[in-house]
This record gives C-alpha cells, sequence and structure tokens, in this order.
C-alpha cells in the first residue's frame, strides 16, 4: 500500500522512465534472438564439416574395399591361367588319348581360365557411387591371343606319339604358357598403379599380393622348366638347368619379401598358419622334389618320375602357396571392410550426434529465454518499479569445505599423476627386458643352443685388429643325405649331438657358433698355429668316434671336415679370416671329407 501511494505521488516524468524499460527488454530479447542465430549456425556449419568429412572417409573406404575386390579379379586370373600349365605338362607327357583324366582335367581347367579372362573382358557394372578401373580391352584380348597359340602348340603335341615329341618343341609349348601369364603382368602392373594413384594405401596390400601371385607362378615354372626332359626321357639340358635355378632363387627372393606381409593388418592367425604350411609343404617337399629330379637328371634321361606323376605329386606343394595368397586376400578385404564399417558408424555417429547438439543447443536456448532471461526482465521491471529498495545481491564466499574439496581434488590429480608415471617407469622397464630378450633369442641357435653367425661376428668384430686369432669352420659331411635317408628330425639329433660334443671341448676363451645349416665356426682369440688345428683334430676325432643314437637302437656314424685359419682379429680383417677359413674346409671336403686343413695363403687375400 506504502508503495503504491509513492508511485502515485510521482511526477508524470519518473513514471515515464519507469515504463522506459520496455525499450532495454525489446533489446535484450533482439540480442538473444541473434545469438540464437548465429550459434545455431555455427554449429549447424561444424556438424556439416564433421559429417562431410566423415562421409568422405566412408566413401574412400567403399570404394577401397570394391577396388581390391576387383584387383583380386585379376590376380585370380593370373593364378587360373598359371594351374592350367599343371594338366597341359601332364598331357605332354602320357600317350595320345582324347577321353583321359588328364585330358578331361585339362579341359575343365581351360573352362575355368576362359572363365576368368571373360570376367575380365566384361566386369559387373560398378555399384551407385563408386567408379571402375577396368582393364583395357587391348590388354585382355593380348592374353587371349597368347593363350590360343599356346594351347594350340599344346594341343598338336599331344596329338602325336610319345617318341615323336621332339624336347624342344615341348620346350618351346611349354614357355608358350609361360608367356601367356607373362602377357597379363602388364594388366596388373596397370591395375597396381591406378589403385595407388586412388588411394596410397591400397599401394602395399596391391604389391603384396601381386609377390604372393608370382610366388606361386615361379613355383610352377620352376617344375615346368624341367617337364620337358622328363617328358622326353633325356638328360637334362644346361638350358633347363639354368632355367630352374633361376626360378628357385626367384623364389627365395619373394619368399622373402613377402614374409612380413601377415603384420601389414596386425594380428593374423590364418595367415600366419598359411605361411608356415607353404614353408613346411613347398619349401620343404617340392622344391626337394624338382631338386631329385634335376639331380637325376645331370646323369641320365632315367627319371624316377613320369610327367603325370610328377604333376600329381608337385601339384599339392603348390597349394599352400595358392592357400597363402588368397588368405592375404582375404584379410585384405576384411580390413577394408571393416574400415568402411568403422567409417559408416563414424558417419552415423556424427550425424546422430550433430542432431543430438543441435536439439540440446534449441532446448538449452528455449529455455534460458524462458528460465533465466525472461525471469531476469521481469525481475528488472520489478527492481525498477522498487527503485528505492533495490540493491546489490548477497554474496556468499566460498566455504572451507568447498576450498577442502577443491585441495584434496588438486591432490588426488597429482597422485594420479604420479601414479602414471610409476606406471610408464615399469612399462620401460618390462620393455627393456624383453628387448635383453629379444636380442639374446636374436644371437642365439635354437636348435644347438649356440650362438648364431651374427653374435660370433659381433664377438670378432670386438677383438683387436692388432692381436693374432682363430677361426675354424666345420661342415658336416654328407648332412644332406642324413637328412634324405632319416628325415630332418634326425638331422637335426646329429647337429645338437655334434654341438653337444665340441661344446664339451672347447676351451672356455674359445667360441663355438652355429655358423648356418650344417656348417660351425669356432672363435679362439691369442691363436696361434698349430693350437687351432690340434683342437680341431681332436673336435673331428671325437665326432668320428661318436655314433648319433638316432630312435630305437639305430646308430649314426658321422664325419666333419674342418677348415682352419689364424690372422689378425677385428672388423677389418674378417673377410680375409672367414675366406681363408672357407678355403680351407672346401679343400677338406674335396681331399676326401673326414680331415682338418689349413689356410695356405692368409696374407694374399684381401682384407674387406
Amino acid at each position: 500500500m506504502a508503495l503504491r501511494q509513492r508511485a502515485r505521488q510521482l511526477d508524470p516524468g519518473n513514471r515515464t522512465a519507469l515504463t522506459a524499460g520496455n525499450g532495454p527488454r525489446r533489446s535484450l530479447q533482439r540480442k538473444l534472438a541473434v545469438a540464437t542465430t548465429v550459434g545455431g549456425l555455427c554449429t549447424v556449419v561444424l556438424a556439416a564439416l564433421v559429417i562431410a568429412a566423415s562421409y568422405g572417409d566412408f566413401a574412400a573406404a567403399r570404394q577401397n574395399l570394391y577396388d581390391i575386390s576387383a584387383y583380386r579379379d585379376v590376380l585370380d586370373a593370373a593364378n587360373t591361367l598359371s594351374a592350367e600349365r599343371g594338366p597341359a605338362n601332364s598331357v605332354l607327357g602320357e600317350p595320345p588319348s582324347p577321353h583321359s583324366a588328364a585330358r578331361e582335367r585339362l579341359q575343365a581347367f581351360r573352362a575355368r581360365s576362359d572363365a576368368a579372362l571373360a570376367r575380365l573382358s566384361a566386369p559387373p557394372p560398378a555399384p551407385f557411387g563408386l567408379h571402375s578401373h577396368h582393364l583395357p580391352p587391348l590388354m585382355v584380348e593380348r592374353v587371349r591371343e597368347r593363350l590360343a597359340r599356346a594351347r594350340a602348340e599344346i594341343d598338336e603335341l599331344a596329338a602325336r606319339a610319345p617318341q615323336q615329341r621332339d624336347m624342344d618343341e615341348i620346350r618351346h609349348a611349354i614357355e608358350a604358357m609361360f608367356e601367356v601369364v607373362d602377357a597379363l603382368q602388364p594388366a596388373i602392373a596397370w591395375q597396381v598403379r591406378e589403385l595407388s594413384v586412388c588411394d596410397d594405401g591400397l599401394a602395399a596390400p596391391a604389391l603384396t599380393g601381386k609377390m604372393l601371385g608370382d610366388l606361386r607362378e615361379y613355383a610352377g615354372r620352376m617344375a615346368s622348366q624341367i617337364m620337358a626332359p622328363v617328358a622326353a626321357r633325356q638328360p637334362m639340358p644346361v638350358q633347363s638347368l639354368v632355367d630352374a635355378t633361376r626360378s628357385r632363387g626367384r623364389l627365395l627372393e619373394l619368399w622373402q619379401l613377402a614374409g612380413p606381409a601377415y603384420n601389414m593388418f596386425g594380428a593374423a592367425p590364418a595367415l600366419e598358419q598359411a605361411y608356415a604350411d607353404a614353408g613346411h609343404q613347398f619349401f620343404g617337399r617340392g622344391v626337394a622334389m624338382v631338386d631329385s629330379l634335376v639331380a637325376q637328371g645331370r646323369i641320365s634321361g632315367n627319371y624316377s618320375m613320369t610327367p603325370t606323376e610328377l604333376t600329381n605329386r608337385y601339384v599339392p606343394t603348390l597349394e599352400p602357396l595358392e592357400r597363402l595368397r588368397s588368405v592375404f586376400l582375404d584379410e585384405v578385404v576384411a580390413h577394408f571392410t571393416s574400415t568402411r564399417e568403422r567409417a559408416l558408424r563414424r558417419l552415423a555417429a556424427a550425424c546422430g550426434t550433430s542432431a543430438l547438439i543441435l536439439a540440446v543447443l534449441g532446448y538449452m536456448l528455449v529455455f534460458a529465454r524462458r528460465a533465466v532471461f525472461l525471469p531476469l526482465l521481469r525481475a528488472r521491471a520489478e527492481v525498477i518499479a522498487l527503485a528505492e529498495d533495490r540493491g546489490q545481491p548477497h554474496q556468499t564466499p566460498p566455504s572451507e569445505a568447498a576450498m577442502q574439496a577443491r585441495r584434496m581434488g588438486q591432490a588426488a590429480e597429482m597422485r594420479r599423476l604420479f601414479d602414471a608415471i610409476d606406471i610408464l617407469r615399469r612399462k620401460l622397464r618390462e620393455r627393456a627386458a624383453l628387448t635383453a630378450q629379444l636380442e639374446q633369442q636374436a644371437r642365439t641357435d635354437s636348435l644347438t643352443g649356440l650362438p648364431n653367425r651374427r653374435a660370433l661376428e659381433l664377438v670378432a668384430a670386438r677383438y683387436g685388429a692388432h692381436e693374432h686369432a682363430s677361426l675354424v669352420l666345420i661342415d658336416v659331411d654328407r648332412f644332406k643325405q642324413i637328412n634324405d635317408r632319416h628325415g630332418h628330425a634326425a638331422g637335426d639329433q646329429v647337429l645338437r649331438n655334434i654341438a653337444a660334443q665340441m661344446r664339451a671341448l672347447v676351451p672356455a676363451e674359445g667360441v663355438l657358433a652355429r655358423f648356418g645349416g650344417e656348417e660351425f665356426a669356432l672363435w679362439l682369440p691369442h691363436g696361434r698355429p698349430g693350437e687351432a688345428a690340434a683342437l680341431a683334430e681332436t673336435l673331428r676325432a671325437a665326432i668320428a668316434s661318436r655314433p648319433v643314437y638316432l630312435s630305437g637302437t639305430t646308430q649314426l656314424g658321422v664325419t666333419a671336415s674342418f677348415g682352419v685359419a689364424v690372422g689378425h682379429g677385428g672388423a677389418s680383417h674378417w673377410q680375409r679370416l672367414f675366406g681363408a677359413a672357407d678355403a680351407a674346409m672346401y679343400r677338406a671336403k674335396a681331399e676326401g671329407r673326414n680331415c682338418v686343413r689349413e689356410a695356405q695363403d692368409l696374407e694374399g687375400m684381401p682384407a674387406r
């Protein structure tokens, strides 16, 4: 009542001042609307940028998956063309028969090759939003022409009696099939370039897939290159030996290059198993099969297998190589599929999050207007109406409990920081221990427990160049025959026994190491002429006098050849010392094995 009376006592000018609050109210609402609009637009722009980036990642992942799947078709076609050589070789090694099992198998493989080339010539259209890298038709047509010529040569030879087939003609027909796969290589290289230009992340899997395909190709070539003399029952010509040796070297090179592929996208147990199977079955059995026929062909044309038998026994050893390539490509496709799915999930999350942010922002703006700004405006009007009663709002300082909580929070943060440092320190100690363990494993031969070649070379490098040292190289005699006759397990037992015998006789200052394969090496510091040779003779006699007992009651006599060299130590003289010992060892093997030979002219050899 007193306030109303007081208001009535005000003059018109004062009442005008009170009602003038509507102007600032409208100004504040206008500012709120502008701020809301600007904030909404900024949020929409940020959301659009995030969604656009997520969609770009999804589109790229989708394109990569499509590209790598199409590239796999090209590699599959090359593998199919390579596999056609197997039944073709069988047909060239048997009498003419239109309905033989080999002929029917050849027809089936030819149908597969034709279907693979047809898929390359007329691929399905790309899905919506994707672009394709179809091979130029001329490349595929060139492969078809080479394939038709090669098949014509094979059919013409297969129609003759075996005695009418010249070895050179057979080799030429087989080489014609090689040219078919070679004609497809430019198409594969073109596809790799296209994929690399599209996304450089595709280059590594594309090149690795090509290497694994080449691995299967050269594995097949190695046997095909000796097929002509086997089919003609003639001794192995020099050209076939050279070609097979070249293919073998290329195989080993590709195997070394493609070895780390299973780590490309992280752990891949199936791929690791495929690598193990390929190493055991092909590089263990398949290569040995070819080596055996090559050894027979060096002597005469009396081979232990016919072309059909060779094909039937050799082709199964190639299956792990094909499976390795297939499993690798499966892993690549699975990786890009997973990448696409992750990109899709990120896109969905970006869209959902953006929509949620916009909804929350809109709700907050509406809530702020209704629950904050409008009450404040009404309070302002009331304060103006109660101008004489207006005062500063009371501010309560933070309580001691709040300050203590803040200090406790800071202490907790510091404790967590030092906890993190302790964790980091513990992890570093664990890493150092693991590194030391791995270094020890890297310098130790797992079969014999001896140091390996790398460890021995490090010991020799640390030795003073002005001091003399002795190097003894030991080679187990006829070790390959032991493996071939008794198996690799027996060979491993022989190596372990010899290592144990020599370890017991080597002096404490000497370093006995497994140098590789059936070779051992002994490093003796402070080498003196005669001492190393005497020790080598002791080791030789010990090995020759103690047979190796295999499973059951089987015992095996083993001998070894020794090469001894004495010279300066240090890394600068290592190659000279090693070369002298190696030459002496091979002289021991050439002079009947089971003997010790000393280096003749160490000073004449260059130091490297």
